[in-house]
């Protein structure tokens, strides 16, 4: 019997796990110049969590998450999405009593049943971070000029942000009922997915994937012009900001991104190189949501990435380190000296042994099929003298040195 993976999962092989190391890597980098501090949450968390933060009628609750009960009749679920791990993690350690503002960014697998479809999967990769305790529109400027940073150091260009704003409190009701109003009287040409949206929360026929419903929208009231002053001069300044910093961005009035908790400022990053799907990641500000899980009323703003839709079209090639050499023992013998050679070797460049057992000359067309710089030869007159054979596989050069006294 032949195990396979489960569908919607994938392995990812060293050639594509180097890619992702590539992203990760210059996310450290940047966010980590922009004091934003690395945090791990768990996979698991309390269905609760989930249930409270993302919102009962979102599809996300509704159909996608993986949840179950464990031995302790606890109802747990894999995380379909982290800023609201984060959130608890704020309110739980108390991060929410430190200096503000608090920057955090995070890296890791997240967790939903859907289609499985190109760059989509039911066990995905996200890079995201959060911005606590700086309420102004300046903590979303700080974030988009950020995300484009890094964005630009993977190799795109052809980057715009796609920009709108939603009411929150009294503002959200109005909007909430006029587009019950509008959708309602046209309930007729509505999916049955559609109208359960329309019936539990009609914010989320934004999300509704059928083409008709899209097309009924197009007329439907707009978010934006339920703001109250103090979200529309917000509104207005993150668009000042971004002009300033030279950050291409559109207005589009029917962006309300899938999750309850967002107030203000929404938005996604598109890229041409995705074609239909051309948005890159989304995120927004969500000024109630650490005060709805348990902590203090406190200004946050934040995204998320979907990284193998990221890495898939990310023109940045991430090569093989180099320098590689391959230590190639003449005979069976000479494997014990082989791998102490390859120890005191392994200053900085990647040093592997050639434990094949095949001989130099195969040894030599596999390093050189395989893209090593070097290999390092030893016999038994090496092992004896104390020596490696070091041989330029470009240049077909050779010289016999003494081994380095230390290594790693």
């Amino acid at each position: 019997m032949n195990v396979a993976r489960v569908k919607g999962t994938r392995d990812l092989l060293p050639a594509e796990s180097r890619r992702f190391a590539a992203a990760e890597d210059a996310a450290r980098r940047i966010f980590g110049a922009y004091g934003y501090g690395e945090i791990r949450t768990p996979t698991l968390e309390s269905t609760e969590l989930f249930a409270r933060s993302v919102g009962e009628a979102t599809d996300i609750v509704h159909k996608e998450m993986y949840t179950f009960t464990d031995r302790g009749g606890r109802s747990l679920t894999l995380r379909p999405e982290n800023t609201a791990g984060v959130v608890r993690a704020v309110v739980e350690n108390r991060l929410d009593q430190a200096p503000m503002p608090l920057r955090l960014w995070y890296a890791g697998p997240q967790f939903r049943y859907e289609r499985p479809q190109k760059g989509r999967f039911r066990e995905f990769r996200q890079i995201g971070a959060e911005l606590f305790g700086a309420p102004g529109p300046a903590a979303d400027a700080e974030v988009l000029v950020m995300l484009f940073e890094f964005l630009e150091a993977l190799g795109f260009r052809d980057l715009s942000v796609s920009l709108n704003a939603v009411p929150a409190g009294a503002g959200r009701e109005a909007f909430s009922e006029a587009l019950r109003t509008f959708a309602g009287a046209r309930a007729d040409r509505l999916g049955e997915d559609d109208r359960r949206r329309l019936a539990e929360n009609p914010h989320r026929l934004f999300d509704s994937k059928d083409p008709g419903t899209a097309a009924i929208l197009e007329n439907a009231p707009r978010a934006i012009d339920y703001l109250d002053p103090e979200s529309r001069a917000h509104h207005a300044a993150v668009m000042e900001i971004l002009r300033a910093n030279g950050i291409p961005f559109v207005e589009d009035p029917r962006l309300v991104r899938g999750l309850d908790y967002y107030t203000k400022t929404v938005f996604e990053v598109t890229s041409s190189r995705l074609g239909a799907q051309d948005a890159i990641l989304g995120g927004g500000r969500y000024d109630g949501l650490v005060s709805d899980l348990g902590g203090p009323p406190l200004a946050a703003v934040g995204f998320a990435i979907g990284e193998d839709r990221l890495v898939d079209v990310m023109p940045l090639e991430a090569a093989p380190a180099p320098g590689r050499v391959r230590v190639i023992p003449l005979a069976p013998e000479q494997e014990g000296y082989a791998l102490a050679v390859a120890r005191r070797l392994r200053t900085g460049a990647p040093v592997e042994c050639d434990l094949s057992g095949r001989g130099v000359k195969k040894g030599l067309a596999a390093a050189a099929d395989l893209g090593f710089d070097e290999a390092a030869i030893v016999g038994p007159d090496e092992a004896r003298e104390g020596t490696v054979t070091i041989k330029n596989l470009k240049t077909r050069e050779q010289k016999t040195v003494a081994l380095p006294e230390t290594g790693r």
